[in-house]
């Protein structure tokens, strides 16, 4: 079931209203088999998957915390606990790379072999990738981990426990959650509270306008440039890599912004995932405000237990290439992936080596390093890298991704910005320049919320005729000016596919 659908759109509202009318303490319970029959929805075989991994996460917890009242010496103890968190992070770990991993680790194994002259057949089965592996399954983790290290208490309610791994606003594409907020809210009462109410409702409306008139209409661009670039060569490539960078942001950004404002009219608070990426003056500064809560879950679950920056130069620069490689793994079974994830963390060691050259280049030249003029160059510098990153992201494959870059720098088709041409790439002129007021609108939201001014807030402090006749016109702006699809074809959502 996709947010952007006409079935939820009944859903949500049916699940809302039983919700707040029910008793306090069947709530969770209701919301547990709201989540289960949103995931469901999909393919209900792959429940049995998802209730396995909550099982076994479970289970890991309970006995961690038997571990911890033995009366047994200390090492002992430590010992037990770290076996018992392995036996779940393995476990766990080997059903993503089951469904996930198998067919290309099988693929690449086959060309290693062709090359000696082995031919291995292909397995006669089919994995089809269930949704949301990847982002319920380090949430699921992460609990293990942090009742090991003692933050977070052993839940001995399954059901409450499968509820904080399976709540469904956040389940199929994040924010990955922590144990230590959404396991706590689950364990507390709710009560209706209509200021949370609306201002979840303003959360959704923009994620609804992020991912439909923004995201989706951009897309018809890029998936016609990319998907046959060799049509459509140099500026064409340019523009599309460029709107592509918009369109991954509004589309996880709105994902996550809807999830969190259908969490809030519930009560339950969810992380901030996005946090004005592309006002990022360095990568490194770009990846504390994309995808929070993988980058997070990455920084203190697999880089501070490898040594984090702790163990001399080398080894943290070793330490950044492995979460950034492993990050791109995460992202998908594809070379493309783990190249794009090489990249970002070759990108963040270089600029760190070179800190000591920019700095004497600033004395020479004088340059006032809080001057909007720098803090601008700056930005446009960092958004160019990740940008030229995103090609590896979006190629359909690793090859076209060498493809599409000789192209964009060998072609000099300049003419193609500046007559008609851009507008026969799927989008009319009245669609482009659509999208380029609904970007425009995005970067001046972003600007206020990057110098602390909350938009929602201030909307929520105006006169009531003021307020209503916003809503109506962003959700009639949203309805007329949104991609639908023909015939009323939801477009999924990105990261779903991760």
């Amino acid at each position: 079931m996709l947010f952007n659908s006409y079935q939820f759109l009944i859903f949500f509202p049916i699940v809302v209203l039983i919700y707040w009318a029910i008793p306090l303490r069947f709530r969770y319970i209701w919301l547990l088999a709201a989540s289960y029959y949103f995931y469901m929805c999909w393919n209900a075989k792959y429940a049995l998957l998802l209730l396995f991994s909550t099982a076994v996460t479970y289970a890991s917890g309970i006995i961690i915390n038997k571990i911890k009242s033995l009366e047994i010496e200390e090492g002992k103890r430590t010992r037990y606990m770290k076996l018992c968190v392995a036996f779940s992070f393995v476990i766990n770990i080997g059903v993503l790379a089951w469904f996930k991993y198998f067919n290309f680790i099988f693929e690449n194994v086959q060309k290693v072999f062709a090359h000696i002259g082995i031919a291995l057949s292909s397995p006669a089965f089919d994995i089809v990738l269930p949704v949301g592996i990847s982002f319920y399954i380090f949430q699921a983790l992460s609990y293990t981990v942090d009742v090991y290290r003692g933050d977070i208490y052993a839940e001995k309610n399954f059901l409450k426990y499968a509820l904080f791994v399976s709540f469904f606003p956040q389940l199929v594409a994040g924010p990955i959650e922590r144990s230590k907020n959404l396991l706590k809210q689950v364990a507390e009462p709710h009560r209706f509270d209509y200021e949370k109410c609306r201002e979840g409702f303003l959360l959704m409306l923009w994620g609804f306008f992020l991912k439909l008139v923004i995201a989706d209409r951009a897309a018809i661009i890029v998936n016609t440039v990319y998907n046959d670039y060799g049509s459509y060569p140099g500026m064409y490539l340019v523009v599309a890599t460029v709107l592509f960078a918009f369109q991954i942001y509004c589309d996880f950004a709105g994902y996550s912004t809807i999830a969190m404002g259908a969490a809030k009219i519930m009560g339950f608070e969810l992380m901030e995932n996005f946090d004005c990426p592309y006002f990022a003056k360095s990568v490194s500064e770009f990846w504390r405000r994309w995808h929070i809560s993988l980058s997070s879950w990455f920084r203190d679950y697999l880089y501070i237990p490898l040594g984090g920056n702790r163990k001399g130069t080398a080894r943290k620069y070793l330490n950044m290439m492995i979460v950034f490689l492993t990050s791109g793994m995460w992202h998908g079974a594809q070379w493309s992936f783990i190249v794009w994830g090489g990249i970002n963390g070759l990108y963040q060691i270089i600029g760190e080596r070179l800190m000591p050259v920019r700095n004497k280049l600033n004395k020479l030249l004088r340059l006032k390093r809080e001057s909007f003029g720098h803090k601008l160059f700056k930005v446009v510098t960092t958004f160019v890298l990740i940008d030229f990153a995103w090609i590896f992201f979006r190629a359909n494959r690793f090859t076209d991704a060498f493809g599409i870059i000789k192209s964009m720098f060998s072609v000099r088709n300049w003419w193609v910005l500046f007559d008609d041409s851009l507008f026969t790439l799927g989008l009319d002129w009245k669609n482009f320049v659509l999208l380029i007021l609904a970007i425009v609108i995005l970067l001046v939201s972003d600007i206020f919320k990057y110098k602390g001014i909350k938009v929602r807030k201030v909307i929520m402090r105006q006169e009531l005729w003021f307020r209503w006749s916003l809503y109506i016109a962003v959700i009639a702006g949203i309805l007329v000016f949104g991609i639908w699809g023909p015939g009323y074809d939801a477009s999924a959502f990105i990261y779903f596919q991760f």
